[in-house]
């Protein structure tokens, strides 16, 4: 039931501070993020992302450039809900093995496990990481567009804020395809037991903050596993999580069909 101005003004103080503090904030709120190449991965990607939260109901809309053609780029919202990790987007300096490039591997200690996975439909869980027939596909010119409205655990909409976004995929050859001949095998699908799969496909591509935290701060503590309403949502662990879902969803032979489908 909603209350009227009238009312609301009628209530005392500390009644009107409780039913705010219960309800949440009384309007949606919005961003606009700027998704870049914060790595230096040199992918030519940039992104924009306009994000309203009313309640627990986000509407999230990107378009992007610079990506690789007819590819599919798997997309995810990174970081931790508790307010004590300072997880944010990585810069060049994440680069520990001095390739040029900051892989998934590297990214992950700065940016924290998958939170909510950005599919097109279905799931959405950090479990939808590597659902990759489900991730929005780069058009011929490597524009990608995404729209989705999800529905979100109870509590979550008011901690998205302290998430970040990351788009993986990129093109460091130019040849407008993934493929090994540019930065060879995924060293984090391998990881995950699934061989032949281009480090194009699985390398950061953007990463944007969807509020202020400022970018190359160093994270502080782990990653946790859910707290409050909102327990469950953050990842255990993004290897594992999203290793299992894809095994048991025959992950990588979809991944391998959909990249050989991208470069007929």
């Amino acid at each position: 039931m909603r209350m009227t101005s009238k009312a609301a003004l009628a209530l005392p103080g500390t009644a009107l501070l409780i039913l705010t503090g219960a309800t949440g904030a009384n309007a949606a709120d919005s961003w606009n993020m700027k998704l870049t190449d914060t790595m230096g991965n040199d992918s030519g990607s940039s992104s924009t992302a306009n994000l309203t939260v009313d309640g627990d109901s986000l509407k999230i809309s990107i378009k992007g450039t610079g990506f690789t053609p007819n590819s599919p780029h798997a997309q995810h919202f990174h970081g931790s809900f508790s307010g004590d990790k300072k997880f944010t987007c990585p810069d060049s300096s994440a680069d520990k093995d001095g390739d040029g490039q900051v892989n998934t591997e590297e990214g992950l200690p700065m940016y924290g496990d998958v939170i909510l996975s950005l599919t097109t439909s279905g799931d959405t869980s950090a479990k939808s990481g590597l659902a990759i027939e489900r991730m929005p596909k780069a058009d011929a010119d490597g524009n990608l567009s995404y729209n989705r409205t999800i529905e979100l655990p109870a509590g979550a909409g008011a901690k998205l804020k302290n998430l970040h976004i990351v788009q993986h995929g990129l093109d460091a050859n130019g040849n407008d395809k993934y493929d090994l001949d540019a930065l060879g095998e995924s060293t984090f699908a391998k990881s995950l037991g699934v061989n032949g799969i281009p480090e194009e496909a699985t390398n950061p591509a953007t990463c944007g903050t969807v509020s202020s935290a400022s970018a190359g701060e160093m994270p502080s503590g782990g990653v946790a596993t859910g707290d409050g309403t909102t327990d469950g949502i953050e990842a255990g662990g993004a290897f594992g999580l999203a290793g299992a879902a894809f095994a048991a969803a025959g992950g990588a032979l979809l991944y391998r069909r959909r990249l050989a489908t991208d470069k007929a």
